[in-house]
C-alpha cells in the first residue's frame, strides 16, 4: 500500500502564530502529532508519505502517488479538509478520514470512502483487518477509551522537522472537568487516561535521536489531569531526563487554573523543564464560570492565581470567551481589565461557539437557537447560536476588546508588567541560541525600524534590557507575539 497522509490548512488565528513564525523562519507552530501516530500503527511495510499543508503544498502527483490519503483535522481546518476530499475525488484517490473534526461532524462530508473516527488505537486495527480480508467498511467508530500505554511511538521521522517551531508529545488523554462548551470529555472522557513515564521518556529519547533541540509541546487536555500518576510516576523520571540532558527541551502545555494550589506539583514541573503553561480563564464573570460550568476557576481570585503561577516560573498564556448568555454590556471592560491586571500577555479572546455534541450544543439545540453555520474559529466574528446579548452588540464589544488589548502602548504595558512579576527558573540561563540572534535582526528591522508602533517597541526594549537583562529573550519573544497578535487582529 502507499499512503500520503494528509493535514489540511490552518487558516490565520490567535494559534497559527504566522507572523510570529516567519520571524523565527518556521512554517508552523506544531506537527500532526494524531496524524504520525496513526501512521505508527500502520503495517511496516506500507510506503508512507505526509503532507502538512501547514508547511508544504500539496500537489496532484502527490495525491496521484497514493493508493489512499488518510486525512485528519480538527474544526478549524474544515474548509480545507473539504478541499482535500474534492481534490481525491476528482483524481479518483479514495479517502480515508479520522481525528477530532471527522468523528464529531462526519456525517457533514461527502466523497470520504473509509470514516476511521473515535481513538485510532482502537479503530485502526478494525480498520486494517478488514483492509487485509478485502471487506473495508464505511464507517469504524467505537464509545470505548483505549489504554494508551500501549500507543506506539509517533512517526516524527515522517516530518519536515526543520520547518516546526515545536515538536508535540502526549502524557494523557481527557479531562477531569466538564466544561459545557468544551469536546474534549466527548471525545476523550472525563477520566484522565496517562501513558507510563517509561513510555513517554522513550518518546523523548527518539525524539532525541532524531536531533530536535527546541520546545516540546505536550498537548495533553490537561497535563494535570492525573495528579497521582503525574506526581509518582513521570515527573520524577521527567525531571531526572531533563538534568541528565541538561534540559535540552523546554516544555509548553496546558493546565487547568487550579494548578496553583499545589505546590509541591508546581515545584515538580518547573523542575522538569516545563515553562510555559496555558490555562483557560474564559471570563471574570461569576455568572459566566457557573453558567459553563468551570468549577475549577470558582471560589478563587482569578489574578492572584495567575500571578502566583507567574512568580512560580511559568509563563502564563489564557483563554477568553465572551458571548455567554449571562454576560452584560460591562463585559468587554471587565475582560480588558482582567487581562491587564494579570498581566496575561498572549491573552487569546473569542466568541463562544458551541462545537457539535457538547453540552452547549445540545442546550442550544433545545432551545432552538442554533445556526447552521460552525467555522470552527471563534475568532472570526462568526457564532453558531443566537446569542442572548444583540449581536451588534457583542460584535462590537468583542472588536473593542481586541482593539484594546493589542494596541501597542497597552500591550506593551503588559509585557513590563509581567517581566516585573515573573521569576525565571533556576535551569534557564537567560543565554541567547544562535536562531535567537538571527531572529533579533528580523525584529529590530520589522519592529523597531518599520513597524508604526516602533516608539513603544524601543522603549520595551531598552527598560527589559536593562532592568530584567536575563528576561530579555522573553520580552522580545513577546514582541513577536504581539505582531502576531496585531496582524489578526486587524489593529492598524
Amino acid at each position: 500500500m502507499k499512503i500520503l497522509l494528509v493535514y489540511p490548512e490552518i487558516p490565520p488565528t490567535f494559534w497559527s502564530f504566522k507572523d510570529a513564525l516567519s520571524i523565527i523562519s518556521k512554517k508552523s507552530a506544531e506537527p500532526p502529532l494524531g496524524l504520525i501516530t496513526a501512521a505508527a500503527m500502520l503495517p511496516a511495510e506500507w510506503e508512507l508519505k505526509l503532507i502538512d499543508m501547514n508547511v508544504n503544498k500539496l500537489n496532484d502527483i502527490n495525491i496521484k502517488w497514493a493508493d489512499y490519503v488518510f486525512l485528519s483535522g480538527m474544526s478549524i481546518q474544515i474548509k480545507s479538509f473539504k478541499e482535500v476530499i474534492k481534490r481525491c475525488n476528482a483524481l479518483g484517490v479514495k479517502v480515508v478520514a479520522g481525528g477530532p473534526l471527522a468523528t464529531i461532524q462526519h456525517h457533514e462530508f461527502l466523497g470520504v470512502e473509509h470514516f476511521v473516527l473515535n481513538e485510532g488505537e482502537i479503530t485502526v486495527p478494525l480498520f486494517l483487518e478488514d483492509i487485509k480480508n478485502g471487506e473495508p467498511k464505511y464507517l469504524y467508530s467505537s464509545d470505548k477509551f483505549p489504554d494508551i500505554t500501549h500507543t506506539p511511538i509517533p512517526r516524527w521521522d515522517l516530518l519536515d522537522m526543520n520547518k516546526y517551531a515545536s515538536m508535540s508529545i502526549q502524557y494523557s488523554r481527557g479531562c477531569p472537568y466538564d466544561c459545557d462548551f468544551c469536546s474534549i470529555t466527548m471525545l476523550n472522557g472525563r477520566r484522565p487516561r496517562t501513558k507510563s513515564g517509561d513510555q513517554f521518556i522513550k518518546e523523548l529519547d527518539r525524539l532525541y535521536e532524531l536531533g530536535w533541540r527546541r520546545d516540546v509541546s505536550i498537548v495533553d487536555d490537561n497535563f494535570i489531569g492525573n495528579k497521582k500518576n503525574l506526581k509518582d510516576d513521570l515527573l520524577p523520571k521527567l525531571i531526572k531526563w531533563s538534568k541528565e540532558k541538561k534540559y535540552a527541551y523546554k516544555f509548553i502545555t496546558e493546565v487547568s487554573v487550579n494548578l496553583a494550589d499545589d505546590d509541591q506539583l508546581s515545584s515538580m514541573l518547573i523542575e522538569a523543564g516545563v515553562y510555559s503553561i496555558f490555562v483557560g480563564i474564559e471570563t471574570p464573570a461569576y455568572e459566566g464560570l457557573e453558567e459553563c460550568g468551570k468549577s475549577q476557576n470558582l471560589k478563587r481570585d482569578l489574578v492572584e492565581s495567575v500571578k502566583k503561577l507567574q512568580r512560580k516560573g511559568f509563563i502564563v498564556s489564557a483563554g477568553f470567551i465572551v458571548g455567554f448568555d449571562s454576560d452584560k454590556e460591562d463585559i468587554f471592560e471587565r475582560q480588558i481589565k482582567f487581562i491587564q491586571r494579570s498581566g496575561i500577555v498572549a491573552a487569546m479572546v473569542g466568541l463562544l461557539n458551541a462545537p457539535t455534541g457538547t453540552k452547549l450544543f445540545e442546550r442550544l439545540q433545545k432551545e432552538d437557537r442554533l445556526l447552521k453555520y460552525f467555522s470552527g474559529d471563534n475568532m472570526d466574528g462568526a457564532t453558531n447560536f443566537i446569542p442572548v446579548m444583540k449581536y451588534s452588540s457583542l460584535i462590537a464589544g468583542y472588536e473593542t476588546i481586541l482593539q484594546t488589548i493589542y494596541s501597542r502602548k497597552i500591550y506593551y504595558t503588559r509585557v513590563m508588567d509581567f517581566l516585573k512579576e515573573y521569576k525565571m527558573p533556576e535551569w534557564n540561563n537567560g543565554k541567547i541560541k544562535l536562531f535567537e540572534i538571527k531572529a533579533f535582526f528580523k525584529i529590530i528591522w520589522r519592529i523597531g525600524i518599520m513597524d508604526n508602533g516602533r516608539r513603544y517597541f524601543w522603549k520595551t526594549f531598552i527598560l527589559s534590557l536593562i532592568k530584567y537583562p536575563k528576561k530579555f529573550p522573553i520580552a522580545m519573544t513577546f514582541v513577536v507575539y504581539g505582531l502576531h497578535f496585531r496582524r489578526v487582529a486587524g489593529v492598524i
